[in-house]
């Protein structure tokens, strides 16, 4: 398993309709007011392609999220992109980190998780994983019933 499937990105957006939240999983994601948008901001003060979300991978094989300004065509935004309280300027690129701050505009903000997901075993049981019974709950049925 590699390590990259430990982690989830996760982008929770908020907007005038509200909270949202995005599971990010494909490689590239078109964010703004328009309606083919993959991410969709609901707000007048967003432009139409505002910004654009691209997976990379790292040189050890693990992913991550970076954020352009505008779309991959050279289009920027017109009120650009606030990361973490700075401004990110035209066509600038932003590799997002855990619990990054992104701001689209008036009361149109997201934050970006990278989430360590719990890891299930799909091994064979524990050999010394087991339950013991009382010798007493056999005998007496009652007290078997109660204990459940």
């Amino acid at each position: 398993m590699s390590a990259q499937q430990n982690y989830q990105h996760l982008l929770i957006l908020e907007d005038d309709k509200g909270r949202k939240e995005f599971p990010l999983e494909d490689s590239l994601y078109s964010i703004g007011r328009d309606q083919k948008c993959d991410i969709r901001l609901c707000s007048q003060f967003v432009s139409r392609r505002h910004a654009t979300l691209m997976r990379r991978v790292r040189e050890d094989g693990t992913h991550y999220y970076r954020i352009v300004d505008g779309n991959l065509k050279g289009k920027s935004s017109a009120n650009g992109l606030l990361i973490n309280g700075r401004k990110l300027h035209s066509q600038q690129a932003h590799d997002l980190e855990d619990k990054d701050e992104i701001v689209f505009g008036p009361q149109v903000s997201a934050v970006y998780y990278l989430l360590k997901r719990e890891t299930v075993p799909t091994g064979p049981p524990d050999e010394f994983d087991i339950t013991l019974i009382s010798p007493g709950m056999i005998d007496d049925p009652d007290e078997f019933s109660s204990w459940h």
